[in-house]
């Protein structure tokens, strides 16, 4: 009684493909398939760069923001007001 047997895991798997259909499944499946990969290769990325000591040179990674003045002229400080 603890345990399903095949006709029980047949029998939701047929309720799930009338409720979501076939095209909606495969689409699911192929979505979660991608964010497992791209979260593999987050990870395998994570570890190249920290191992990686011309990783961590002075240049910032490729889409890291920068505290770089000369770069940010175009930038408004919404501070000024309050600066003397």
């Amino acid at each position: 009684m603890g345990s399903f047997s095949i006709w029980h895991w047949l029998i939701v798997l047929l309720i799930v493909v009338m409720v979501f259909g076939t095209k909606k499944l495969k689409n699911i499946g192929s979505d979660l398939g991608g964010a497992v990969k791209g979260f593999k290769d987050g990870i395998k990325d994570g570890q190249v760069d920290a191992t990686d000591p011309a990783a961590n040179s002075s240049n910032p990674a490729a889409g890291q923001v920068t505290n770089n003045a000369a770069a940010d002229k175009s930038t408004i400080d919404v501070e000024a007001k309050h600066k003397s």
